[in-house]
């Protein structure tokens, strides 16, 4: 693996939430997430306790021994899968503009707006004032956003690469994409603990792609290849993952 990457290690709760977050339902019994545990050499009391500290954080359900995501965290999954397959429309030229209306909210309200406009893939161009292409297939957005800003389209008089540039580290998360190919090729025929980190640190990347339209990236942009590698990755994972737990 490439050491630039430092991919840290997963604790416990990370370990179960990697494991729910992928898994279709995202549910499993204790016992199979002890043997995804087992892989990172975290001792069946450490997962247990993880699992009765998410329970009473909110994260996950049990019912007769299996752990669910809550709705919370079937929200992040679901934006994780719209990640490794982005619904994307034909770019007209026009911008999604949102802007803050009231003057006064709680540190909550704008908290919770600036998590919503990350979820939505919006760039903050000045405080208040977010943005993005309008190439995103959008259904009803939410009452975070709704409730605290106005709604407009429009595109800019300037030029719209550049002020994508601004809005976006797009070379950072290039470079990044890149190492995570090399890492993929790397651990493929590794252990399953490296497997895991490393699709996970891919999963966790590809949430924080803008989805940018072709006129408005550089060349060469590596997104879409690092989504067909790891689906292919991904699949020989899961199917080696869950002949382990069913161990």
């Amino acid at each position: 693996m490439d050491d630039s990457l430092s991919l840290p290690p997963l604790t416990a709760r990370s370990i179960v939430l990697s494991t729910l977050l992928g898994h279709h339902p995202p549910a499993l019994p204790a016992r199979a997430l002890v043997r995804v545990g087992e892989l990172f050499g975290t001792a069946e009391g450490t997962v247990r306790t993880a699992l009765t500290r998410m329970v009473a954080a909110g994260d996950l359900e049990q019912r007769d021994g299996t752990y669910r995501l809550t709705d919370r965290l079937l929200a992040r999954q679901a934006r994780q899968d719209d990640s490794r397959a982005p619904r994307t429309r034909a770019w007209d030229g026009g911008w999604e503009i949102a802007v803050v209306a009231g003057e006064r909210r709680a540190a909550p309200d704008r908290a919770a707006l600036r998590q919503a406009m990350a979820a939505l893939r919006l760039a903050e161009l000045r405080e208040g004032c977010w943005l993005r292409p309008a190439n995103l297939v959008r259904t009803a957005r939410p009452a975070v956003v709704t409730e605290q800003c106005a709604l407009f389209t429009g595109a800019p008089e300037g030029d719209p690469v550049r002020l994508a540039a601004a809005l976006w580290d797009l070379p950072g998360w290039a470079g990044h994409a890149r190492a995570l190919e090399a890492a993929l090729d790397a651990a493929a025929p590794g252990p399953l603990a490296e497997r895991f980190t490393v699709s996970a640190a891919v999963l966790r990347h590809l949430l924080a792609d803008p989805v940018l339209p072709a006129p408005l990236l550089p060349s060469g942009w590596p997104g879409d290849r690092l989504r067909e590698r790891h689906e292919a990755f991904d699949r020989d994972f899961r199917a080696l993952l869950l002949r382990h737990i069913g161990g």
